[in-house]
C-alpha cells in the first residue's frame, strides 16, 4: 500500500494590528505546491494607509523554497512601497541564507545597457525602412485593384455614380480655379523676370519668350498644379473618407453587401482624372499671362510681340509633353489620398496623421513620376 501524499500545514497568510503595527503573519509550506494560491493572495494584499511600521512574522513556517522566498519578497516590496518601514522577525537561520539571495538577486541585476546614438540611429533607420517597404507594397496592392476596378468600370459604365463625378469635379476642379490661377501667374511672373535679369547681359532679352513658352507649357504648370491639388483635394480625400471610418460608415456600406471602392473611390479617382487636365491648361494659360506681362513691364516686349515669339519658339508637342502628364498625376494623386483615408484606425488622431501622410506621398511621387517622364521624353528626344 503507497504512503499517503502529506504535504504538511497549508499555506496561511495573515494580517492583523498590534497598535499602530501592521503585523503579517507567514506559516506553513511557502513553496512551489502552492505558489498559484499564495500569488493571488499576495496580489490582494493592501497595506493600511494609517499604519506606519510593519511586522513580517516567518516564525510560522513549516517549508519554503525559492519560489516562497520570492513571494515573501514581494509582500516585503508592496509593504516598502505602501510607505511602511519593514521589520521581518521569526525567520530561522535554516532559510536567511535564500531570503538574502533572493534579495541580492533584486538589487544586483545590472541595469540595461544605454543605447549609443549610433545604435538608435540605426534602429530608427532599419525601423522607418521598414515600414516605408511594407506601405509601398500595400499602395503598390491598391494600385492594382484600382486599376483592376477602374477598367471593369470603363467596361461597365453603369457601376459609376455621375451625381458624385459631378459633385467631386466641382470640388477639386471648379473651386480650385482661382488658387490654381493665381500661382500659375505668379510663377510665369518670376520666370519671366528672372530669365529677363539672367538673358539681359547677353542682349538676348527676346529669349526670355522662349524661356517662359517651354518652362510654363512642359514642366511648371502641370507640377504646380499636380501640388496644389494634392494638398487641396488629395488631403480632402482622406480626411472624407478616414471621418466615415471614424463613424462607421465604411463598415456600414460593406454590412449592406455595398462595395467602397465603387462608392467612394471610383468617383474620386475620374473626377480628378476630369478636372486635373483642365486644371493644367487653365495653368499654362495663366502661366503664360503671368510671363507675357512681366516680359511687357520690364523689357517692353508687347503682347503681340511675345505671341509670335511664343509661337516660332514653342512648338505643340511642349503643350502636349505637359498636358500627357495630367491624367498620370491626377490617378497617382487620387489614389494615394483615398488609400490613406482606408487606412485610418478609428481616433480623430489617425485621420490627421494620415492626412499629413496622403500630402507628403502624393507629391513626393508627383515629383518623382514627373522627374520620370522628363527622362523619358529625353531620351525620346522631344
Amino acid at each position: 500500500m503507497a504512503p499517503p501524499d502529506e504535504t504538511g500545514a497549508p499555506p496561511v497568510l495573515e494580517t492583523g494590528r498590534e497598535g499602530e503595527t501592521l503585523v503579517v503573519r507567514c506559516g506553513g509550506r511557502w513553496n512551489i505546491d502552492h505558489a498559484a494560491g499564495l500569488s493571488r493572495r499576495v496580489a490582494d494584499l493592501a497595506p493600511p494607509r494609517d499604519a506606519g511600521h510593519a511586522v513580517l512574522d516567518l516564525s510560522g513556517l513549516d517549508a519554503l523554497d525559492t519560489v516562497g522566498a520570492c513571494l515573501v519578497r514581494r509582500i516585503e516590496t508592496r509593504l516598502e512601497a505602501a510607505g511602511l518601514a519593514v521589520e521581518r522577525r521569526g525567520l530561522g537561520p535554516r532559510w536567511t541564507g535564500l531570503m538574502d539571495a533572493v534579495a541580492g538577486a533584486e538589487t544586483d541585476r545590472p541595469a540595461p545597457p544605454t543605447p549609443s546614438m549610433g545604435i538608435r540611429f540605426l534602429y530608427h533607420l532599419g525601423a522607418s525602412t521598414v515600414a516605408v517597404g511594407r506601405d509601398g507594397t500595400s499602395l503598390l496592392g491598391f494600385f492594382g485593384m484600382l486599376v483592376v476596378k477602374t477598367g471593369r468600370a470603363l467596361v461597365q459604365p453603369r457601376r459609376l455614380r455621375g451625381t458624385a463625378i459631378v459633385a467631386h469635379v466641382e470640388q477639386t476642379g471648379l473651386n480650385a480655379l482661382p488658387i490654381v490661377g493665381l500661382l500659375s501667374f505668379l510663377v510665369g511672373m518670376v520666370l519671366a523676370y528672372q530669365g529677363a535679369d539672367q538673358l539681359r547681359q547677353f542682349g538676348a532679352e527676346i529669349f526670355t519668350v522662349n524661356l517662359v513658352g517651354i518652362a510654363v507649357l512642359r514642366e511648371m504648370g502641370g507640377l504646380i498644379t499636380a501640388i496644389v491639388v494634392a494638398g487641396r483635394s488629395g488631403s480632402a480625400f482622406t480626411a472624407q473618407i478616414g471621418t466615415m471610418k471614424v463613424n462607421q460608415e465604411v463598415d456600414a456600406l460593406q454590412t449592406l453587401g455595398l462595395d467602397p471602392i465603387d462608392l467612394l473611390v471610383l468617383p474620386r479617382i475620374f473626377a480628378l482624372l476630369i478636372s486635373l487636365p483642365i486644371l493644367t491648361f487653365f495653368a499654362d494659360i495663366l502661366g503664360l499671362a503671368g510671363g507675357g506681362a512681366m516680359a511687357w513691364a520690364t523689357l517692353g516686349i508687347d503682347p503681340p510681340m511675345f505671341l509670335d515669339q511664343l509661337r516660332s519658339a514653342v512648338g505643340v508637342e511642349q503643350f502636349w509633353i505637359g498636358m500627357v502628364k495630367a491624367p498620370v498625376f491626377a490617378f497617382t494623386i487620387a489614389m494615394v489620398g483615398c488609400y490613406q483615408g482606408l487606412k485610418v484606425s478609428g481616433s480623430a488622431e489617425s485621420v490627421g496623421r494620415m492626412t499629413t501622410q496622403a500630402v507628403v506621398q502624393a507629391i513626393f511621387l508627383v515629383i518623382v513620376i514627373d522627374a520620370a517622364f522628363s527622362i523619358v521624353f529625353s531620351v525620346m528626344g522631344v
